[in-house]
């Protein structure tokens, strides 16, 4: 697990923060959390009872918390936390925000007016939506995630590898199906009622978080509600902070996250891709003896040969230049990748150069941890 930076140290991490959002936000350390997953209020606008054909009243969101005297108050409630979200944003740092029709199109705009710059909008379809129990509209089958880096240049998380590795070897789309809670998950407070109307699946943060942090990395929740955030990140090895005005919400937080287990170290670490790994030079290889100078290499299949010099070049039939020139040379091509082309020969057996590049990054990473 990555080792906490000073910003780190002198965070509340772990914690669950009482009050309003913009000023715990606000007293939190400029430049310091990875992170921010947000489930902002949606400002349903909803007009009175919901009933079932059965004339069982639904058990919809009508929460003081959800309730905004106009749109133009919305609006300025949303900037204001964005706002606040994005000044402890670290500059590579990146926010989810989620919502439905009610909202997510005007923090959409919001989220661009602040400076974000749009990376995704995630469409999370329930596999298990509420039905239209009127038979007026469609059925709402579906929220949209909006993730945005703090800004356009922000080297921001994203593990592809993972990712793919997660959709059977295939690029993850932005389409993602999980049920809403129901069953087990769906928590209840002491009457037996939901214990949050909008209480997001463990599998939706369990994506995002895989997705878009490391192990160590510092999540920020701003409207946390019943702890989805802390209780995944704390599973996944992330440090997590939530702010949360509502006591009952906070007491259901913290009990659920006590019961939280942490996965074994190896069991959080992702698949990571070779671009985002240190770079290592061949050069390297030959300074540390793994490759020495002379020695010979030949390419994957065989037909084309080229020995080792001693300022990490490569010298072949009449070409000299790096393990990709060279390679490309031969196979008359515009570029190739010298790492997977050429091999090296150990007791009779052909080998991968990539083999010894892949050796040193796992001593800079046993380094660093």
């Amino acid at each position: 697990m990555a080792r906490p930076t000073p910003e780190a140290s002198a965070l509340p991490l772990d914690t669950i923060l009482s009050g309003d959002c913009v000023a715990a936000m606000d007293a939190l350390p400029a430049d310091s959390v990875d992170l921010i997953f947000a489930d902002p209020p949606y400002n349903l606008q909803l007009k009175g009872d919901l009933y079932r054909p059965d004339n069982s009243t639904v058990d919809a969101v009508d929460d003081a918390w959800d309730q905004f005297d106009s749109f133009a108050a919305y609006d300025a409630f949303t900037r204001d936390w964005l706002r606040a979200a994005r000044r402890v944003l670290k500059p590579d740092g990146a926010i989810w925000v989620i919502g439905s029709y009610h909202n997510v199109f005007r923090v959409g705009a919001a989220i661009q007016d602040a400076g974000y710059w749009l990376l995704n909008d995630v469409v999370w379809r329930k596999s298990n939506p509420m039905p239209n129990f009127r038979g007026k509209r469609l059925t709402n089958a579906h929220e949209t995630l909006i993730w945005a880096s703090k800004a356009e240049g922000s080297k921001y998380t994203f593990n592809y590898e993972a990712m793919k590795a997660l959709n059977e070897g295939i690029q993850m789309r932005s389409d993602w199906t999980f049920p809403i809670c129901t069953g087990h998950e769906r928590l209840k407070n002491a009457r037996g009622e939901k214990a949050h109307p909008t209480q997001k699946p463990e599998a939706l943060l369990h994506r995002v978080l895989v997705a878009t942090t490391n192990p160590g990395d510092v999540v920020l929740d701003p409207f946390f509600g019943s702890g989805t955030t802390g209780a995944v990140a704390k599973m996944l090895g992330r440090r997590w902070i939530g702010i949360e005005r509502e006591a009952e919400y906070r007491d259901i937080a913290e009990a659920r996250i006590a019961d939280a287990r942490p996965y074994e170290k190896a069991a959080i670490e992702t698949t990571t891709s070779k671009r985002s790994a240190p770079r290592v030079p061949f050069g390297t290889l030959v300074e540390r003896g793994m490759l020495r100078p002379g020695e010979e290499l030949l390419s994957g299949n065989g037909r084309h040969r080229a020995k080792v010099r001693a300022d990490g070049t490569l010298s072949g039939e009449g070409i000299k230049g790096s393990i990709h020139q060279v390679g490309a040379a031969y196979e008359n091509a515009p570029s190739c990748n010298g790492w997977t082309y050429w091999h090296f020969k150990r007791e009779g057996k052909r080998v991968c150069i990539d083999t010894l590049r892949q050796q040193i990054r796992d001593e800079m990473g046993d380094a660093l941890n």
